[in-house]
C-alpha cells in the first residue's frame, strides 16, 4: 500500500510505543498506525499487538515509507509463579497472579521466531474466547439480547485468520453492533442497555450513547460494557495462555528484545473510561520493582497520562536504583483516542522521549548485528552507565535515514 507523509503538519516532539492495530484490537491497520502518528506531528510510533507480531513488518514498510521512525513489538500476559508476586494482583485488572508484560525493540530478524513462539499461546486464548462466547449468549439469550455466533461475529472482525489475536474487546465490540443493528443508536439502544440487559452507563457515556451522530458510538459502547459485563463472561486464562513469567522473559532477552513490565498503578479515572477505580501495585511497589530486575526484565513501561505526578517520581526513582529503563506509551485501541500525549513534552518527561529514540536505535542496531542490542553485555558502550548508554542510542536514533532504517549501523 503507497503512503506518504502528510504535508503542512506540525511537527512535535511526541512519541507513543504503544499503538494496537487490528491483529489485536483497534481501529487502524498497521499501516494506518503510521499515517495517523504522522498527522498528529508524532516523531517515534510503536506498535503493539496483543500475542501478535503478525502486522510488523507491514508497519515498518509504511514507516520506512514516509519516513517514520517505527518499533516493533508485543503484549502478553504471564503466571508469576515462583516469583514473590505469586497470588497478588499486580497490572492485570481481571486475574491475580496474571500480569501484563512488553516485549518492545524487536529486532525484525525475529518476527518469525516470535510467530513460532506466540502461535500457541493465541490457539488457547482462541480456546478460551470461544467458551466466553457460549457464556455470554446465556446470558444475552436471558435477557432477551442477540446472541453471537464467535466465527461469523467475533472472529470475522479479527485478523485471526492472519496471524492475529482475539480479545474479550472483540466480544464486546460484535455485541454493540449486533445491539446497534438491532435497536438503532440513541434513545431506544440506552434504555435496553440499561433496562434488560441490565448494564449501567455512566452519565457522560450516556450523553455520548444518545448522539446518533457520535462517529465512535460502537467504541463508546464497548466501553460501557467493558467495566460491567466482562465479569459476567470472563473465564480465567490457564497457563498454557499465560505462561510463566521467566519463559516469556528469558525468550525476550534471548532474540534481543527489550522485556518490559508494564506499570498500571491505583486507577483513579480510567484514561479510556473502560477500568474501574482499583488498587494495583503501588502498595508493594517497592518491593515489586527490585523482583522485575531479578527475573531479568530490562525496563518498565507505562503511560504517563494515567498516573500522578507522585507515582511517576516514585516509579522513576525505582527504576534508576535497579537499573530498568523506563519506556512510555499511550495505549491506543479506539477512534476516540488521540495519538497525541503532550505531558511528554514536559522537562520532567523529557527523558522517555530519548527511551523512545534509543528505542528505534536499539532495534534497528540489533537487527544489523545482535552484538549492539542495548543490554548485550558485548555492546561496545556495555561499560557506560543505562542512562549514558540511553543517550548514546537515543544520538544514533535520532540521526538515522528512517528510509532506510537498516543502514543505521553505519553511523557507528
Amino acid at each position: 500500500m503507497k503512503c506518504e507523509r502528510p504535508s503542512g503538519v506540525i511537527q512535535t516532539d511526541e512519541v507513543n510505543n504503544h499503538v494496537h492495530s487490528t491483529y489485536s484490537f483497534s481501529p487502524y491497520s498497521p499501516t494506518m498506525i503510521a499515517l495517523k502518528a504522522a498527522e498528529a506531528g508524532l516523531q517515534t510510533v510503536g506498535i503493539m499487538d496483543h500475542d501478535s507480531v503478525s502486522g510488523c513488518e507491514e508497519f515498518l514498510e509504511a514507516c520506512k515509507t514516509i519516513g517514520m521512525a517505527g518499533t516493533a513489538g508485543f503484549e502478553m500476559r504471564v503466571n508469576m509463579n515462583g516469583t514473590s508476586m505469586e497470588g497478588r494482583k499486580t497490572n492485570n485488572p481481571d486475574e491475580p497472579n496474571i500480569s501484563y508484560i512488553a516485549l518492545h525493540g524487536i529486532p525484525a530478524t525475529q518476527f518469525k521466531c516470535c510467530g513460532d513462539f506466540l502461535n500457541p499461546i493465541c490457539d488457547a486464548r482462541i480456546i478460551r474466547d470461544r467458551k466466553e462466547v457460549e457464556k455470554l449468549n446465556v446470558v444475552l439469550a436471558e435477557r432477551g439480547a442477540p446472541t453471537l455466533d464467535f466465527d461469523d461475529d467475533v472472529s470475522a472482525i479479527s485478523e485471526a485468520a492472519n496471524g492475529g489475536s482475539i480479545t474479550e474487546r472483540h466480544i464486546l465490540y460484535a455485541l454493540s453492533l449486533k445491539l446497534i443493528e438491532a435497536h438503532g443508536k440513541g434513545q431506544s439502544l440506552v434504555e435496553f442497555v440499561e433496562g434488560p440487559l441490565q448494564v449501567s452507563i455512566a452519565e457522560k457515556l450516556q450523553k455520548l450513547l444518545l448522539d446518533v451522530e457520535n462517529p465512535h458510538y460502537a467504541y463508546d459502547l464497548l466501553g460501557a460494557f467493558k467495566a460491567s459485563l466482562v465479569p459476567e463472561f470472563f473465564i480465567p486464562s490457564d497457563y498454557d495462555e499465560c505462561i510463566s513469567v521467566f519463559e516469556a522473559v528469558e525468550f525476550a532477552n534471548k532474540i534481543g528484545a527489550i522485556p518490559a513490565y508494564a506499570y498500571l498503578g491505583d486507577v483513579a479515572d480510567s484514561l479510556t473510561g473502560d477500568k474501574k477505580a482499583e488498587k494495583f501495585e503501588d502498595e508493594f511497589l517497592d518491593e515489586l520493582v527490585p523482583e522485575l530486575a531479578k527475573i531479568g526484565f530490562k525496563a518498565i513501561t507505562y503511560m504517563p497520562p494515567r498516573n500522578t505526578r507522585e507515582q511517576l517520581a516514585r516509579l522513576r526513582k525505582l527504576c534508576q536504583a535497579n537499573g530498568l529503563m523506563e519506556i512510555s506509551g499511550v495505549d491506543i485501541n479506539s477512534s476516540r483516542q488521540s495519538f497525541n500525549c503532550p505531558i511528554l513534552l514536559e522537562a520532567a518527561f523529557r527523558h522517555l522521549t530519548d527511551a523512545a529514540w534509543a528505542l528505534i536505535a536499539h532495534e534497528k542496531l540489533a537487527a544489523g548485528d545482535p552484538k549492539l542490542g542495548l543490554f548485550r553485555p558485548e555492546n561496545p558502550w556495555a561499560s557506560q552507565s543505562l542512562e549514558e548508554r540511553i543517550e548514546t542510542y537515543s544520538d544514533i536514533g535520532k540521526r538515522m535515514d528512517h528510509t532506510q532504517p537498516e543502514k543505521a549501523i553505519e553511523l557507528i
